[in-house]
């Protein structure tokens, strides 16, 4: 019998977070990486900072194999986590000298910046230094450090609640010998991903089903994310050849739906389809309001093929800046095939692009009528060799319709770039 992953317990920790104030990035990120290195993340806890919900969390969380904790760790009254996972783990507190002063430092040139004394940080500076006996410390993040707990079979990783500040404390984590132990008792899975667009996620289940379903070795989970609809298959060690065959079955039926085997995303992989043809490209926005651009511009290296966009949500900026006739927009309506259409060749003439798309529509939630209804959003792309359009009646809120067009858009490009690619071929 295979034996069972290690188990990861992840606490994050801030009533902001549970007020929501904030989106929890820290949970996800976390059991992601996790999986990958082969433990299993079986449960993200979101906690408040009241001191017994939280020490509630953490004594269950003390049982894994492994518990992450994020947040909690600034200079405050509020800030719990270190006392608290001392008290969970049935050690004492103490202060360590060596953290003392690499903090002091810190707090002393920033006292300096501000013009306060250093004597108004000095009690926080003593509260971020003491830590739990046997606990050693990964390094700072600003004036938090991170840390690592060994105790009575239990291991604790505290770290950071900003995410960038998490992230890095954590790979200094995975060095350390306590975690390396851990880690040398998982089995990384085998992981198949299929990303699938323009069909539902009810086709995909029935598909996954009529391949013979999971089980045997694999596991499957199926989610929905603004019309694409991702895949994961968890692939035990001896059950590759049943993974490929439920994975070739599945995909079958949907073989024109499928985008991708990877987990790029759509703007990753349209970049990637221009720079290979050597097009440059562009885009026309009146909805999304820069969202395009911005899918776009956050993949590293996309100034290569990515020249710039437009926001037209004005009719006289949509005139003035892509050279959208005044008698187009009168007749048909900003938000109509023939404005889109229009949006996309001004694009690619005024910012001098070999490819374009543009999108307008109706975000909601007013605006809408009987003949043009809040949802709905005209797409046009086109390139040297041809052009695609579509439009739809997006359901949800403004920020879904937009965000839904967005995605739309991208893979409208896509699919323009796919058919043209395989028709010169």
């Amino acid at each position: 019998m295979t034996p069972a992953r290690p188990r990861a317990y992840i606490l994050v920790t801030g009533s902001e977070l549970v007020r929501g104030d904030r989106t929890d990035l820290n949970g996800p990120f976390l059991a992601a990486e996790l999986l990958r290195l082969g433990l299993e993340p079986a449960r993200i806890v979101i906690v408040g900072d009241r001191e017994d919900e939280l020490g509630d969390a953490l004594s269950e969380g003390l049982r894994a194999d492994l518990c992450v904790v994020s947040g909690g760790l600034g200079p405050t009254h509020d800030d719990r986590t270190v006392e608290l996972v001392a008290h969970a783990a049935g050690v004492g507190l103490r202060l360590d000298e060596e953290l003392h002063r690499e903090i002091e430092g810190i707090s002393r040139r920033f006292a300096r910046r501000l013009g306060r004394p250093y004597v108004d940080f000095e009690t926080g500076v003593r509260k971020q230094a003491t830590i739990p006996e046997g606990a050693f410390s990964l390094g700072l993040a600003g004036t938090a450090p991170g840390l690592v707990l060994e105790s009575d079979g239990a291991l604790v990783v505290v770290l950071p609640g900003p995410p960038a500040e998490l992230q890095r404390l954590w790979s200094r984590a995975l060095e350390t010998d306590p975690v390396r132990r851990v880690l040398a008792r998982a089995r990384p899975p085998d992981l198949r991903l299929l990303r699938f667009f323009g069909t539902s996620e009810s086709a995909v289940a029935k598909a996954l089903a009529d391949a013979g379903g999971d089980g045997d070795g694999v596991e499957a989970t199926i989610c929905a994310r603004d019309f694409e609809i991702h895949v994961d298959l968890v692939v035990e060690p001896g059950a590759e050849a049943r993974a490929d065959e439920l994975s070739a079955r599945l995909v079958a039926p949907l073989e024109r739906y499928l985008f991708s085997r990877d987990d790029r995303p759509v703007q990753e992989l349209l970049l990637d389809l221009c720079r290979e043809r050597g097009l440059t490209l562009a885009a026309a926005e009146s909805c999304t309001g820069g969202m395009i651009a911005q899918r776009l511009t956050s993949v590293p290296g996309s100034s290569e093929v990515f020249l710039g966009a437009v926001v037209a949500y004005a009719d006289e900026v949509k005139s003035r800046e892509l050279d959208v006739p005044a008698e187009l927009l009168e007749r048909h309506g900003a938000v109509s095939a023939e404005t889109a259409a229009a949006m996309a060749a001004g694009a690619r003439t005024r910012l001098g692009a070999d490819v374009a798309v543009a999108v307008t529509g109706i975000a909601g939630p007013g605006g809408g009528s009987d003949e043009k209804p809040v949802g709905l959003v005209y797409l046009h792309a086109e390139g040297p060799d041809g052009a695609r359009t579509a439009d739809f009646v997006f359901p949800g809120d403004r920020e879904s319709i937009r965000r839904r067009a967005t995605l739309t858009a991208l893979h409208l490009l896509r699919r323009l770039l796919e058919q043209t690619r395989d028709e010169s071929a």
